[in-house]
C-alpha cells in the first residue's frame, strides 16, 4: 500500500494540464481525481493538489480500522478529524458524522475544529477504509496574483506553477532555467516551491519588474538581462513561454532563434505557446515526448499550447 492519497480538482479548461503535471510529479496520471504514490509532494506546489493524506492505518473492515486507530494510541491536544468523499464512496452523511465521532473517542486530547494543530481524516476508496493525517493546500500563492507588477497577458498562475512541477519533474535539485521570464510569473511559482530557478529576458525594464517582482515576496534568484543566445551556463531543464505571436509582429525565424538558442543549453524544453509551433521544434533537434491544451474559460477560440521536448540522441 502507498504512504499518500493525493485528492486533486481543477477547472475543465486545465484538465489535460492537470494530468500532465501529475504524471511527470509522481510517474503516473491521476485517476478520479485520487493518486496514490509513495511520493512526498507538498500540495501547495500545484495548484491542482487539493489535499495529501499522510496514511496511518487501512482495512477491509471499518471495525479492524478503528481497533487498528486505538492501538497508535495517539495523544493529541487541537485535534480535527473531516471525512473526505471519494469516487464510489456511498456512505451516508449521518453515518459519516458517527464514524468521525468514533475517531474522535479513538484519539485522546481535546479537539478544535477552527485553528485544529493537527487534521486527520476517514476515507473510502474502492472497498478499503484509510485513515491518516491531512495535509491540505494552503492556497498561500494567491498572493503572487497581487504581484506589483504584471502584464495583461501573461500566464495564469496555475499554469506556471505546472509548468515548474513538469520542468523539475519532483526534484528540487534541478536547474532549472525561465528563459523568457517576463515580469516573473513562472518564477515567482519556483521560488515559492523551493525550486532552483534562473531566468532571463531580452527586454531591461521587463527584468527590473521581475526583480521587484521576486523581491516584493522576499525571494531572491538570478534574474539576466540578456538575449538567449549569450547564456552559456546550463540546465537540466530549460521553460519557454513565447506570448510574442499574440502581442507583438515576431517571426517565426524569432522563434526559431528562441528555441535554438536555449537548446544549447539544456537537454530538456517544456514550451509554451498560443500556436502551432510543432515544425519549429522538430528542426531543433528536439523531439516532442508530451504535449497538451490549456483553454481559457469564456474564450473558445484561446488556448495555450504546451510541449514536453527532449533532446534527440
Amino acid at each position: 500500500m502507498n504512504k499518500y492519497i493525493y485528492s486533486f480538482n481543477c477547472d475543465i479548461t486545465e484538465r489535460e494540464l492537470c494530468t500532465l503535471e501529475s504524471k511527470y510529479i509522481f510517474n503516473k496520471e491521476e485517476k478520479n481525481k485520487l493518486l496514490f504514490s509513495d511520493i512526498r509532494v507538498e500540495p501547495s506546489s500545484s495548484a491542482f493538489i487539493r489535499s495529501r493524506l499522510d496514511i496511518i492505518s487501512f482495512s477491509e473492515d471499518y471495525s479492524t480500522l478503528i481497533n487498528e486507530i486505538k492501538k497508535e494510541n495517539i495523544r493529541v491536544e487541537g485535534f480535527k478529524v473531516e471525512y473526505l468523499v471519494f469516487d464510489g464512496d456511498t456512505t451516508e452523511y449521518a453515518d459519516r458524522l458517527r464514524k468521525l465521532r468514533d475517531i474522535g473517542f479513538s484519539i485522546e486530547g481535546d479537539t478544535d475544529y477552527y485553528n485544529p494543530t493537527t487534521t486527520y481524516a476517514l476515507c473510502y476508496y474502492e472497498g478499503i477504509w484509510f485513515f491518516g493525517v491531512l495535509i491540505k493546500n494552503n492556497i498561500a500563492w494567491h498572493k503572487h496574483k497581487q504581484k506589483p507588477y504584471s502584464f495583461s497577458n501573461s500566464i495564469s498562475v496555475n499554469i506556471a506553477k505546472a509548468l515548474v512541477n513538469i520542468a523539475a519533474e519532483a526534484n528540487k535539485e534541478k536547474k532549472l532555467l525561465d528563459a523568457c521570464c517576463g515580469v516573473g510569473t513562472i518564477m515567482l511559482e519556483a521560488c515559492f516551491a523551493g525550486n532552483n530557478i534562473e531566468g532571463c529576458d531580452i527586454n531591461e525594464k521587463t527584468c527590473n519588474n521581475a526583480r521587484k517582482n521576486l523581491s516584493h515576496f522576499n525571494y531572491k534568484a538570478n534574474i539576466y538581462h540578456s538575449d538567449i543566445k549569450d547564456i552559456s551556463k546550463r540546465y537540466e531543464a530549460a521553460i519557454i513561454d513565447l506570448p510574442y505571436n499574440l502581442f507583438t509582429s515576431a517571426t517565426d525565424t524569432d522563434i526559431l532563434h528562441i528555441i535554438e538558442s536555449t537548446a544549447e543549453i539544456t537537454d530538456r524544453l517544456v514550451i509554451v505557446s498560443t500556436s502551432d509551433i510543432t515544425n519549429l521544434i522538430s528542426n531543433t533537434g528536439f523531439r516532442i515526448s508530451d504535449y497538451c491544451s490549456v483553454s481559457k474559460r469564456g474564450k473558445v477560440n484561446f488556448a495555450r499550447k504546451i510541449w514536453v521536448c527532449e533532446k534527440n540522441v
